[in-house]
């Protein structure tokens, strides 16, 4: 991130903070990643919690996100900037809805979830390019996850693991 884009954004704003993923998007290789990286230590409370939390807490990172993700991309006047990640922590929480977690299912589900959100197939890559605002930057990775979600329960279904 050039210093003049840098300047708009700051740490210390809990908005930026959260679109940033925890300041994980500001790695300049690969941000996508290693915002889907920093949420997965999110996870860990919901092995201590029923199936439904999760659900409440991917709905209301997917909701909150649009405005996070909205407010940060007009503070840094580029729309969805690499460096905004909020989109793959709600993407995360999402594709492991209902899943045993486990480390088989945690390495299976990132993985689904980072070839949904980087190969962008239909009707990913159309949204990506045609929504814009929060709402866009947030929806491309809802339907990720939501897809990555679906194919780790099929595979579960499939090994008998469910």
């Amino acid at each position: 991130m050039d210093k003049q884009l840098r300047q708009r954004v700051s740490l210390k704003n809990p908005v930026h903070f959260l679109a940033l993923g925890f300041g994980s998007g500001l790695i300049p290789l690969m941000p996508g990643t290693f915002g889907s990286l920093a949420a997965m230590p999110l996870l860990i409370p919901f092995l201590f919690m029923p199936g439904y939390a999760l659900f409440i807490a991917a709905v209301l990172a997917s909701v909150a996100g649009i405005y996070l993700c909205g407010k940060t991309a007009v503070d840094m006047q580029v729309h969805d900037h690499g460096s905004i990640v909020w989109d793959e922590v709600a993407g995360i929480l999402l594709t492991f809805m209902w899943v045993p977690l486990s480390v088989s299912t945690l390495l299976v589900g990132f993985v689904l979830f980072r070839v949904f959100d980087i190969l962008k197939p239909w009707p990913i890559g159309p949204i990506d390019k045609h929504l814009s605002g929060g709402l866009g930057i947030m929806l491309d990775d809802i339907i990720a996850g939501l897809m990555a979600c679906a194919c780790l329960h099929g595979l579960l279904w499939l090994t008998g693991t469910a």
